[in-house]
């Protein structure tokens, strides 16, 4: 899917979007990473596509978030709100379905 993103400017303008939303809704620094990825989810019960966000506030601490969309149809609205920042946090192994 990163192949994709990088050839298609919608989904590589949906992706700038997503950064810049989770950015200003979490505070984070410019040179925080943020990564944003749509992916195809094969659990059952799961929507067939998903956009993945992950970012990190410290070497060792890892934020993510699932939106059930596809990349291009998340909307700032979906984003958590900021009050979870601290819940988002995830185990270097937790990347679990929800």
């Amino acid at each position: 899917m990163i192949r994709a993103a990088r050839r298609d400017p919608g989904q590589r303008d949906a992706t700038t979007r997503i950064k810049a939303w989770t950015r200003a809704r979490f505070a984070l620094a410019e040179n925080d990473t943020v990564f944003v990825s749509e992916v195809a989810c094969g659990l059952p019960g799961c929507p067939p596509i998903e956009t993945v966000v992950a970012f990190w506030t410290a070497p060792e601490t890892r934020h993510a978030y699932k939106v059930f969309k596809p990349l291009a149809s998340v909307e700032e609205t979906d984003l958590p709100p900021a009050f979870m920042k601290t819940a988002l946090i995830v185990g270097p192994d937790d990347f679990g379905c929800c």
